[in-house]
């Protein structure tokens, strides 16, 4: 039988990704990121209100089907309305699973609320031939290029020894982006190759559609079409080569270029519409996440043991090697690929939560696998020209990295590792267990809760310190009229309702990768904090703007009406985005009737050293 191998192959790793997803079936797919980008679908087509302005249907859906904890899948604008925090592309996706869940929730008498069953089934239907398709289409780039041998043996690795098992086969994970894009990828791969084999405009179509998909669905994923617009360029005469094969066709190069940035602009018409600016930072609501290029994490997106990813992914270091191979062997090809690894791997440094939240090994990389796939298979290639010795080696390690990576796999489930909070000491101390002890969890990093919930239970592991204090005695509005102690206090009133602040940098702060701060400050209330509301708020910012914002309510602080009470607020700092962003506190009268404040104070507590 023709290819009997590769379509062996094929079969045990579309069996796999089938069973691994029914056996790690989800709770509700459409839950935390995949809830944001859905819900384009269901508040356009359903509840006709994209801009989320009857609000009260989001609780009302969060508490029946438990999709989130706290909503952060959009942002709270100026006039009432949200606007979607990520981009369309995944619902456009999601398009077609969507409709058929909506009719098989009326068919099957379910509540078409966009949300039911019906829909959750059929989303993590689509998720998963999205997945099938995406692994046949590589498989068809492999073979532009190698043996059967060597494109069956390719895959199996890019599966089994990297994070695609985590990320495309439990837990619902592949109705994220990464399964998509690796997908897409694929797909531009072969329709790039097939273009420059016969130049024919349905290749171009179907390319330049997933291109604009790709845009749509992350816009720095426009990196994508440096791959069909540097295919075959490797020196001067290729570029006037290419030059003149884009001439020859310029029709189709014009129409390409069209559909890209129409389907691009679908985000843009959305941004007018809902905020008035054609381009919008909708990551806005939390300064503490976004790309900041001239300081990329390169060096901890690749070896840091929270989320390295030759560190959790370490086959990689061969498909990295297979790169010089790829260059001495096809330059034509070689260029355009590593072009796109490059910058790629630039703008996934740079984005400031690097280690990309829960996850295993670098998810941000997963849509590059196919690209990563045609340089190992040149190295196998080179590999299967060498003498024995050297092939049982170098497969030794390769088939070490596949077991290391199903191994951490089992330790990811069982919760030996942690999808956010690894260390190099907790990584060694776990290395090879399938059960961690509370010894080992100590070394963990500290536990940010999803749901703001944080306590300073345990104050005997931390030393404190005196950071800041302000007494009052020397600031715009003080009062002598009550005082706690020295000669005046801060009056606050609806004319003045906002203390004045106390500012740290961060520098001022912890050098650490966490503190817990303590703002102690003394009240005294002229009514009680249900007759006129107010509240004590800590917060970071980046360039003047707020991220990890937290407030403690005056209805929380057992105050006493006309005495002075000792008000107490624990905070633990955020992944700080910046050295030098700035901790701000201050009290925030938001009723008619002021209060007085004195003697507040700021301290700092650091984890003891073991």
């Amino acid at each position: 039988m023709k290819r009997k191998l590769l379509k062996t192959t094929l079969f045990i790793i579309i069996l796999f990704i089938v069973v691994n997803n029914l056996i790690f079936f989800p709770d509700n797919i459409l839950s935390w990121d995949v809830f944001g980008y859905y819900l384009y679908l269901p508040f356009k087509f359903i509840y006709h209100d994209l801009g989320l302005r009857n609000f009260s249907v989001i609780p009302a859906i969060i508490e029946k089907y438990h999709n989130t904890y706290t909503f952060y899948q959009a942002s709270l604008m100026p006039d009432g309305g949200y606007v979607m925090k990520y981009s369309m592309g995944l619902a456009v996706f999601y398009a077609p699973f969507f409709f058929a869940g909506h009719v098989a929730a009326g068919m099957l008498n379910y509540p078409q609320d966009g949300f039911s069953i019906p829909y959750q089934y059929a989303i993590w239907a689509g998720s998963l031939l999205f997945s099938v398709a995406g692994i046949v289409a590589l498989t068809k780039v492999l073979l532009h290029f190698f043996s059967e041998k060597i494109t069956a043996l390719t895959a199996i690795i890019i599966v089994f020894a990297t994070n695609y098992i985590v990320h495309i086969t439990m837990y619902g994970q592949f109705s994220y982006s990464h399964n998509y894009l690796f997908t897409c990828y694929a797909f531009i791969l072969w329709l790039t190759i097939k273009w420059h084999q016969s130049y024919k405009t349905i290749y171009a179509l179907i390319l330049a559609f997933l291109c604009g998909m790709c845009v749509l669905s992350r816009p720095s994923e426009m990196v994508c079409v440096f791959i069909p617009f540097f295919w075959g360029m490797h020196d001067k005469k290729s570029l006037i080569s290419k030059i003149k094969i884009l001439k020859q066709h310029w029709l189709q190069v014009i129409i390409f270029g069209l559909i890209v940035v129409a389907i691009g602009s679908l985000q843009l018409y959305y941004w007018k519409s809902h905020t008035g600016k054609f381009l919008f930072n909708s990551y806005g609501g939390n300064a503490g996440e976004g790309l900041d290029f001239t300081s990329p994490y390169t060096l901890k997106v690749l070896f840091s043991f929270r989320k390295g990813w030759l560190i959790y992914t370490p086959v990689m270091v061969f498909a990295l090697a297979g790169f010089i191979i790829l260059y001495h062997r096809n330059r034509p090809v070689f260029t355009p690929l590593f072009i796109y690894l490059v910058i790629n791997l630039y703008i996934v440094s740079s984005w400031t939560n690097w280690w990309y939240a829960q996850s295993f090994s670098q998810r941000a990389m997963i849509p590059s696998y196919p690209v990563m796939a045609i340089a190992l298979g040149y190295l196998l290639q080179w590999l299967s020209e060498k003498k024995r010795s050297v092939q049982v080696i170098i497969y030794t390690l390769i088939g070490c990295c596949v077991s290391l990576n199903i191994f951490q796999t089992i330790q990811l489930h069982k919760g030996v590792i942690d999808g956010d909070r690894m260390t190099r000491n907790y990584y060694f101390a776990t290395f090879g267990k399938l059960h961690a002890t509370a010894a080992d969890k100590k070394l963990l990093l500290i536990n940010r809760a999803f749901d703001g919930s944080e306590k300073f239970a345990d104050e005997s592991e931390y030393t404190g310190k005196i950071v800041k204090t302000e007494d009052f005695e020397n600031v715009a509005g003080k009062s002598s009229v009550i005082v706690h102690s020295g000669s005046y206090s801060f009056y606050t009133s609806p004319e003045r309702f906002y203390s004045p602040t106390i500012e740290i940098p961060h520098t001022g702060i912890t050098s650490k990768d966490h503190a817990w701060i303590r703002v102690t400050a003394w009240l005294y209330p002229e009514s009680l904090p249900a007759e006129s509301p107010f509240g004590l708020v800590a917060q970071y910012t980046h360039n003047g703007y707020a991220y990890k914002y937290a407030s403690l309510d005056a209805g929380k602080m057992n105050l006493q009406v006309n005495q002075w009470n000792k008000v107490t607020f624990d905070y633990l700092t955020p992944e700080v985005r910046r050295s030098f962003d700035l901790f701000i506190t201050y009290f925030w009268l938001t009723g008619q009737k002021g209060f007085y404040v004195d003697d507040m104070k700021v301290e700092v507590f650091e984890k003891n050293e073991d």
